[in-house]
């Protein structure tokens, strides 16, 4: 099990090494990721066909959010939208489903990260070893910067192991209907402080520098608007 955890972390770290993390800016990133993210729900059956085979909502225009792809050799081969919520930004997906359990972590001053929109291009992600999690690092990147009190992640009820193994997270609220898509949805959080040093000794590729967090999100404050946060 030892060279088994060894050998993945190894590759896992390679592939790092050759991964550029970027924040869609123009309309030309956001179009390939929604064409990405399109592909990959439609791949699923997770969402109707539509014309234009883009997959956006309204989310994506939030002040709060930043949608990043991941790039190597500059293909797009991932991406993941990241909304940063408080009391004075509320708007983020898992709110609308989860509003019962989340608005009163709000009431109560709480940072919320949402990770959603996770999706991989199917064509190179069986060759690149570790691209989920590389992709998820970004999420576990923003948890430690903003200093959050929950990375959550609303996920399929079969995708609840991967993250209780992987970071720890915690079900807080069975499957329900989720909006847009086809499948329902459970809850699951944690709190990075609280499971930062056993995640960062079993997979250290999920650690980052004071640096690469900064370029990625910018300054950091519990009193968040998206100006301090891009």
């Amino acid at each position: 099990m030892y060279a088994y955890q060894s050998s993945f972390t190894d590759r896992v770290s390679q592939l790092l090494e050759r991964v550029d993390y970027r924040v869609a800016e123009t309309v030309e990133q956001r179009e390939e990721i929604y064409r990405l993210r399109y592909e990959a729900y439609r791949r699923e059956q997770s969402i109707e066909p539509n014309d234009a085979e883009l997959f956006y909502d309204d989310y994506d225009e939030l002040d709060n959010v930043q949608i990043f792809g991941l790039y190597v050799e500059d293909r797009l081969v991932s991406s993941i939208r990241i909304h940063v919520a408080s009391q004075d930004q509320p708007q983020f997906p898992s709110r609308a489903t989860f509003a019962d359990l989340l608005d009163p972590e709000l009431a109560a001053g709480k940072v919320i990260i949402d990770p959603t929109r996770f999706v991989t291009d199917r064509d190179v992600s069986q060759s690149l070893t570790g691209l989920p999690h590389l992709t998820l690092r970004l999420c576990w990147m923003a948890a430690q910067h903003y200093d959050a009190d929950h990375f959550l992640v609303a996920i399929r009820t079969e995708h609840q192991a991967f993250y209780r193994r992987t970071f720890n997270h915690r079900l807080i609220c069975p499957e329900r209907p989720y909006p847009m898509l086809k499948a329902p949805i459970s809850l699951m959080t944690l709190r990075h402080s609280d499971v930062a040093d056993k995640v960062h000794r079993r997979y250290p590729f999920f650690a980052s520098t004071a640096f690469e967090r900064q370029r990625l999100f910018g300054q950091s404050s519990r009193q968040l608007t998206f100006a301090e946060a891009s």
